[in-house]
């Protein structure tokens, strides 16, 4: 039994790492951070649009790189940014169709909770929709998880147990109750920045 529960550990340990590889620190020049996916590997960053709030953010790579981000599409009803930066072989994460997620599974939450820098924490998904009880208010679509997100937390990513994106870290509902924004939703925003 003790072996099983230390495999266990060692895989979800390393679904960590793995996804901290991609996380980069956002600062946008007034007092907090917050956190960023990296979307590609020449140097697309998705984060939160609180994050950045249509100022001159700044990104720190996973390598401790400080650099200066530009805006490239701001989204504050999705609550989504794209940024980008100069560099090049960053690591993005596998994408899996949040939509196909069940309730129940386990997922990951990486990001600077209270700047504590590449924290981790872990939960289980309830649902997906835009009609839960807990998205009603903002009339969104969210993937909505048992587990706690804090300021520094947003803009980070949201994995499952295979380290695959499923979406990006956004509020707190509840005590133990946070909200992503699912792929799909991040890749419509993105299709659409690309058109503009």
């Amino acid at each position: 039994m003790t072996n099983i529960l230390q495999e266990l550990s060692a895989d979800m340990a390393g679904v960590v790492q793995h996804t901290r590889d991609s996380l980069v620190r956002i600062t946008n020049g007034r007092s907090g951070a917050g956190a960023g996916t990296v979307w590609s590997s020449e140097g697309l960053i998705i984060t939160n649009a609180h994050v950045v709030q249509r100022a001159a953010p700044t990104v720190v790579l996973p390598d401790g790189r400080a650099l200066p981000a530009r805006v490239l599409a701001h989204d504050p009803q999705r609550d989504l940014a794209l940024l980008s930066v100069k560099a090049s072989g960053l690591k993005p994460l596998a994408l899996r169709d949040g939509q196909k997620i069940e309730p129940g599974e386990l997922v990951f939450a990486v990001g600077h909770p209270w700047g504590v820098a590449r924290a981790a924490t872990s939960g289980i998904v309830i649902g997906l929709g835009a009609d839960l009880p807990e998205a009603a208010a903002t009339r969104r679509e969210w993937l909505m998880v048992s587990l706690v997100l804090r300021p520094g937390n947003s803009g980070g990513p949201l994995v499952d147990t295979s380290g695959r994106l499923l979406g990006v870290n956004t509020i707190m509902t509840g005590p133990e109750v946070g909200g992503a924004v699912p792929v799909h939703v991040v890749k419509a925003f993105l299709r659409e920045a690309t058109l503009n």
